[in-house]
């Protein structure tokens, strides 16, 4: 109920400013200030109480009691009036003997020249008269248990819960209510989501299903019979013998349908025709063909219709069966093709949007940690927070006078960012206030924040700094000229308090202090995983606060490291365009590696008219898994690609290519807080591609 109070409070007070009602806000403000109900705070009333006890002000004390009393307890049933009696009794109670252990018996005696006419008829408080002139009242048994810790420790406990109880049921009025309804207009607005996620599966799921029916058609062979067989009702007589003729026609379409049933059961994925109990029969049919009376017919034509009946048959049985070898001879490779497993996407893409409001190429792109934010940062300095459920949406925006070269969300307070400068700072951005809430100097020796990681607790951030560097990340000079490791520099890995925002600590990197490009935790925080310019990944114990493995992993800058979902490895993508898994267990052993294209790992070259080049080095999340660890989405030149990550094969599988861009993509992300995975996918062009996609059961 505070925190909707408080809430309440502030959209009033932002009503008030709105209208230019200045006098009437002044006076909400002076009211606030004065409140003695402390917005609701159950640990602010309980801290007033005790602080009147602890001053003395016995006046103070028993007319804050009486407001609360008139205010909340008066409200209350008459069954809750005797807990209310015992609460206040325990406050007097608690006052006497604060006096009494500090010494102030002139406090005690006031007290009962003050409460006498209240309390000398009320039996609980007959033998508290002779309190003040006992010499060890602490010894007496029967005040000995209320000058022990434990009893005082108890009543500020009854009496916290009993006014959280209290606030909680007490009547509150329909705009105090505003949070619960946005709370269950965002459920109800989550739930539809997710089911148009389901429906989007269903669609899909039966257009794949359809395609694979009609492609399954497709592949079937239709034979094509001789134009006489679709004309063969014009063959019959109603002068023929019917007998004769039934008995022939009965033994053409027998040897006919066998050769179907032959044929049907050669195409196991052709589609089996149902059964018309209520039509013809076989050799009904035949004889509605070849039996078909004409008005004038001649007993003489009879033998001559005939041998043209019979020779027909002769004919069409021929052929058949010729046809039917020449099927038999093609079907196996036809059959093979049609019948052949068809392997399944693991992924179905149920959408993919587009967010275009940055003007510039991309440097991070990062979902928080509740799937339902992103915030990103272009070359420009322009951050961009913003939502895609249900619908995509900005959320906040701020432009940086000083270049910005990290960013990282908090992880407990998931409404701030940790934005990391090439001047020497650390601000922490509040996306709802649109505000800064402080700004941090790191080191004015190594102005550029090269990246942030912010510990699972969210007490601590980890922040990498270093010095100048001679070459920009956008200067295609340095590639061109063929110049590696840009970030051969001196640098410093810090550990600050997310609270204080002080440093903690600072990290040894050895052989020597050297620029720190990626930083990843592990899921609870204990380990700290770091790739850096010398190409060293090094890991460590965040407990002691000191490295407890490193090993040489890439020729050149590391990029990019995360740990595996198990956390039994790491993987790692350098300069030297290798993409590498490491065992945490035993230092340099090597997993696994492959091979990715330089449009993978960069640097990543936009090329535009009369030779225009534009470069950039590496900044963001290069890689990212999904919930389980099976697959990972990278970048490419025209939009993100899932590959299935396989230990035993050399090279990568490419599962699922996601599309849509036009400039190289620099970063990615995958978010797994959903039911359905988000990817991102953002590009020098300064378009973010949103893919939702859907995991096929195997």
């Amino acid at each position: 109920m505070a925190a909707a109070a408080e809430r309440t409070d502030e959209l009033v007070r932002e009503y008030l400013l709105f209208r230019g009602f200045t006098a009437a806000l002044k006076q909400l403000d002076a009211e606030i200030k004065a409140d003695r109900e402390k917005g609701f705070r159950v640990d602010k009333i309980v801290d007033q109480l005790q602080q009147f006890v602890q001053s003395y002000d016995l006046a103070a004390l028993r007319d804050y009691w009486s407001y609360l009393d008139r205010r909340l307890f008066s409200r209350l049933e008459d069954v809750y009036r005797p807990t209310v009696n015992k609460l206040k009794t325990s406050l007097f109670r608690y006052y006497l003997v604060h006096t009494v252990q500090t010494g102030r018996n002139d406090k005690a005696q006031e007290f009962f020249l003050k409460q006498a006419s209240e309390l000398q008829n009320q039996a609980e408080w007959k033998d508290w008269f002779v309190l003040p002139f006992l010499p060890a009242p602490d010894s007496n048994p029967t005040f000995a248990t209320y000058f022990s810790r434990q009893w005082a420790d108890t009543f500020i406990v009854s009496l916290h819960n009993f006014l959280s109880v209290l606030f909680q049921c007490m009547p509150v009025p329909v705009i105090l209510n505003f949070e619960a309804e946005c709370l269950r207009s965002s459920l109800i607005q989550e739930e539809n989501e997710l089911l148009r996620h389901k429906l989007f599966a269903l669609q899909a799921e039966s257009s794949r299903m359809k395609k694979e029916e009609l492609e399954v058609e497709q592949a079937v062979v239709h034979h094509k019979l001789p134009a006489y067989v679709a004309n063969m009702d014009r063959l019959g007589d109603s002068e023929l013998d019917m007998t004769c003729s039934q008995r022939s026609t009965a033994h053409s379409l027998q040897s006919r349908g066998g050769f179907l049933s032959s044929f049907l059961s050669q195409s196991k994925k052709g589609p089996s025709r149902p059964a018309h109990p209520s039509g013809p029969s076989p050799t009904q049919t035949g004889s509605m063909l070849l039996g078909k009376k004409e008005p004038t017919n001649h007993q003489g034509q009879s033998a001559e219709k005939k041998t043209d009946i019979s020779t027909a048959e002769t004919e069409l049985c021929s052929e058949l069966h010729a046809e039917q070898t020449e099927t038999s001879a093609k079907m196996p490779a036809g059959s093979a093709e049609a019948v052949g497993v068809r392997q399944e996407q693991p992924f179905i893409v149920l959408s993919q949007e587009e967010y275009g409001e940055h003007h510039s190429s991309i440097m991070y792109c990062r979902v928080d940690c509740s799937g339902r934010r992103v915030a990103s940062l272009d070359v420009d300095g322009v951050i961009k927070v913003w939502s895609f459920n249900p619908i995509m949406q900005t959320k906040a925006s701020s432009i940086s006078k000083s270049p910005l070269l990290s960013l990282e969300w908090a992880t407990k307070r998931d409404r701030l960012l940790l934005l990391g400068s090439g001047v020497g700072t650390v601000r922490l951005y509040d996306t709802e206030a649109k505000k800064n809430l402080c700004e941090i100097s790191i080191d004015e020796d190594m102005p550029r924040i090269l990246s942030l990681a912010c510990s699972p607790s969210g007490a601590s951030f980890v922040c990498s700094a270093a010095a100048q560097s001679p070459f920009s990340h956008m200067d295609f000079s340095a590639v061109s000229s063929g110049v590696k490791s840009m970030n051969q520099v001196p640098g410093k890995l810090l550990l600050w308090d997310t609270k204080t925002m002080k440093q903690q600590l600072q990290f040894s990197l050895e052989p020597e202090p050297i620029a720190i490009n990626c930083t990843a935790f592990n899921h609870n925080g204990n380990l700290l995983v770091t790739g850096a310019a010398d190409g060293i990944v090094r890991l460590f114990d965040m407990q002691q606060h000191e490295c407890a493995m490193s090993w040489k992993a890439h020729d050149g800058e590391v990029y990019s490291v995360e740990f595996s979902c198990d956390e039994n490895t790491v993987y790692s993508i350098g300069e030297d365009g290798k993409f590498i898994q490491w065992n945490i267990h035993k230092s340099g052993l090597k997993v696994s590696e492959y091979d990715l294209p330089s449009e993978a790992t960069g640097p990543f070259v936009l090329s535009g008219y009369s030779g225009y080049k534009q470069v950039q080095f590496p900044r963001g999340r290069l890689f990212a898994f999904d919930s389980e660890g099976n697959y990972m989405l990278t970048c490419s030149s025209t939009g993100g690609v899932i590959f299935k990550l396989n230990g035993e094969e050399k090279v990568l599988e490419s599962c699922l290519s996601l599309g849509g861009h036009r400039a190289p993509v620099v970063t990615v992300d995958w978010s797994t807080a959903m039911d359905c995975g988000t990817c991102l996918t953002a590009s020098m062009d300064g378009k973010i591609k949103l893919t939702t996609l859907l995991a096929q059961k195997s």
